[in-house]
């Protein structure tokens, strides 16, 4: 992590489903970044770090949506930077039986009112993280099979489609609308080489600010977690 954090230089690295409490690291796996977590309650769960380069400060710092239930699970955190609002997102999984759909949807529909109400605050709004949702059939290797399955259902899907509609653009289709891109493989032996994957992870960039956004690509070749790197380069005048 720290090799590759020197390498590319980011200002800032959202980090999701850290499983670690911040009392017990700190600061040490990050030199050249302040790291701000929110955990989640139940030790080795859940839980988002936003690291952000000591060379800017942030204006605020914001953790959870205002839900009890939701902010437990330690899943948003929002830092407001110069230029934008950063909200650093894990998203629930719906589960393979689906036991957790409800709360999914229910941690959905929450995040999209605390998103219109931070954007009422009139600042650009940029959102990454692990949505644990394929949008469309060019996010998941075997869409035809997996119709049924969580992270590919209809109204987790729509969920993105409305998002996208009313105020954001999906960075990485931004510049790139070809099929065989994913940002997550099963850990099972071969998959990964065989690249048959999920595209889960996102950089959603309010429209107001999209001619800032210069590049977004996924970095496939970075080992470390089942899921790949997402970057995106902007350039503010």
């Amino acid at each position: 992590m720290d090799k590759w954090l020197s390498a590319h230089g980011s200002d800032v690295v959202c980090l999701q489903e850290v499983k670690t409490e911040q009392d017990l690291l700190g600061n040490l796996w990050f030199p050249g970044y302040n790291a701000y977590w929110f955990e989640a309650d139940r030790p080795g769960y859940s839980g988002v770090v936003s690291l952000v380069s000591t060379s800017i400060t942030p204006l605020s710092i914001s953790k959870g949506i205002g839900d009890s239930d939701i902010d437990r699970e330690g899943r948003v955190l929002s830092i407001e930077l110069d230029q934008f609002e950063l909200i650093n997102v894990y998203a629930p999984h719906s589960h393979r039986a689906l036991t957790r759909l409800d709360f999914k949807m229910h941690f959905l529909r929450k995040l999209n009112e605390f998103i219109l109400s931070r954007a009422e605050r009139g600042k650009p709004i940029v959102i990454v993280g692990d949505l644990n949702v394929a949008h469309d059939e060019r996010d998941v290797a075997n869409f035809s099979s997996n119709r049924k399955n969580a992270g590919f259902l209809p109204q987790e899907r729509q969920w993105l489609d409305d998002l996208l509609k009313n105020r954001f653009v999906d960075g990485f289709r931004f510049f790139c609308g070809e099929e065989g891109h994913y940002t997550w493989w099963s850990p099972i032996k071969g998959v990964r080489e065989r690249n048959v994957g999920w595209r889960l992870d996102y950089i959603l960039v309010d429209r107001k600010t999209i001619g800032a956004l210069k590049s977004c690509f996924h970095s496939p070749e970075q080992r470390g977690s089942d899921h790949c790197p997402v970057t995106a380069i902007f350039e503010f005048p």
